[in-house]
């Protein structure tokens, strides 16, 4: 989540290490897919381990340049979690050469766009400016990475800010089902934290705190340098060697080591739930989940064609009555929902998968759960092929529409590279989910679905909602 947003769109990310060393060897290594139009994605690494990638398009006029980071709320420990979020807040207050007036007027002057944000596992600055200004970006983004001040200042004044940010987003009940769902399908590990982290955190995370989640996490091992758009792939390796040649490969202290091993352990998926039922809230909003699947895992692309065949429907979208999947024909034919959306969130190692649910109509909350878990257990022996090739249909165009414009295809490329450590392009994509059948859904359903625990997360007014053990025993009915 990026905090506040100059005429630059400014947040998050930095490294207080000042100083780079010599220029060192390349090891290269190209990477494919190539896509129609002949633009192909090239990556280098270097030495120390920072990895380059880049796919450059002669003829744009703009470049998106960014740094993800393979550390984010995950890398934190209980005392210190809401700290990457934290020094998002800082990363713009200046570094040992740019004040911080000094920088938003240099990001101002070449009309160019700076922004951030941090996730649970990945931190990601990056820009898109004029093709002639890429050197001074590259420039900006490895100072603000290596070289901010962290002033004591500047920290206390980020504090009220972050407590009123939380306190806003305690106020929007999607995210606040969403974190509890984390919080207890994978209770008591790294992943079940919250990016922006409790309260007593934030007024207590200092100075100390910041400086060694950057020098622990903030290694050229885990670190892509994208760039998309007009910016060649050589210029970026040139710009790269002058500029993050003097980051370290690794965490410097054995006890940094050992943290970074430690965040690397597969999460547990816990059957469990959690309720806050407050009845001054007018709808019931309920997450449910089974543990997902990986970025990596050979399901992936199974898993999001599975979820687009439970699909997603709004009572406020005029096209509610005409919505392609079977759970939105029923949900509206029986009025006994506001909205519905299945989702399928992947991470390094593990995922969620399941449907968020949100009512007003609370005397059937216990048939809406029910006739939902029932559309998850036809998944198992009963899915034909045009509804597969429908979700299949819509997959492709998400995907594929998501990668407009310079920013999206850095996005993409950043994203895979520092979780699976190579870029599947569209052209390899849309072959991969082309050849998914009805079988491979029902055989993943039947895995991943079928009599597996669950998670759940309920918010508002849920008296209707039956007992967990209720609920977990309509994963294993017939539909």
């Amino acid at each position: 989540m990026a905090s506040r947003r100059l005429a630059l769109n400014l947040s998050q990310g930095l490294r207080n290490r000042a100083g780079h060393n010599a220029v060192a060897p390349l090891r290269r290594g190209f990477a494919t897919p190539v896509v129609k139009n002949g633009v192909k994605t090239e990556s280098t690494t270097l030495s120390n381990g920072l990895t380059i990638a880049t796919e450059h398009s002669p003829w744009a006029q703009t470049s998106t340049v960014g740094v993800w980071i393979d550390a984010g709320s995950r890398a934190e420990t209980d005392k210190t979690n809401g700290t990457a979020h934290f020094l998002e807040h800082l990363a713009f207050k200046g570094t040992q050469k740019r004040t911080q007036h000094q920088l938003e007027l240099e990001i101002e002057n070449m009309g160019g766009h700076l922004n951030a944000y941090t996730s649970r596992e990945n931190t990601v600055y990056y820009a898109k400016a004029f093709n002639a200004d890429v050197p001074a970006t590259v420039d900006i983004l490895a100072d603000i990475l290596q070289n901010s001040r962290l002033e004591q200042s500047a920290i206390d004044r980020e504090r009220d800010v972050i407590l009123r940010e939380s306190e806003e987003v305690d106020k929007q009940l999607e995210e606040v089902v969403f974190d509890h769902l984390h919080a207890t399908a994978f209770q008591g590990q790294p992943l079940g934290r919250t990016i922006l982290g409790p309260a007593a955190n934030i007024e207590s995370i200092n100075r100390e705190d910041l400086t060694n989640y950057i020098k622990t996490n903030y290694t050229a091992d885990r670190m892509v340098l994208v760039g998309t758009g007009g910016v060649a792939h050589n210029q970026l390796v040139d710009l790269a060697e002058k500029h993050f040649s003097g980051l370290p490969s690794a965490p410097i202290t054995t006890s940094a080591s050992a943290v970074v091993a430690a965040q690397k352990q597969k999460p547990e998926f816990v059957g469990s739930e959690v309720r806050l039922r407050d009845d001054t809230i007018p709808t019931a909003n309920i997450a449910i989940a089974v543990e997902g699947v990986s970025w990596k895992s050979d399901d992936y692309f199974t898993a999001l064609v599975t979820q687009a065949i439970v699909g997603n429907w709004d009572k406020a979208m005029g096209n509610a009555p005409h919505m392609g999947s079977s759970l939105s024909s029923f949900v509206y034919k029986h009025d006994i929902a506001n909205s519905f959306m299945s989702f399928s969130t992947s991470y390094s190692d593990t995922g969620l998968w399941g449907i968020y649910l949100v009512t007003d109509k609370l005397t059937r909350v216990d048939d809406l759960v029910h006739f939902s878990l029932r559309e998850w257990t036809r998944l198992c022996y009963n899915v034909t092929n045009a509804e597969v090739e429908r979700a299949k249909a819509q997959l492709k165009a998400s995907i594929l529409l998501s990668l407009d414009g310079t920013t999206a295809v850095a996005e993409d490329i950043g994203r895979q590279i520092i979780t699976t450590g190579r870029r599947m392009g569209p052209e390899e994509i849309e072959r991969v989910i082309s050849a998914i059948t009805e079988k491979d859904v029902m055989d993943f359903a039947q895995r991943k679905i079928w009599d597996q625990d669950v998670a759940i997360s309920a918010v508002g007014s849920i008296e209707g909602l039956l007992d967990y053990n209720r609920v977990r025993a309509d994963m294993s009915r017939n539909a």
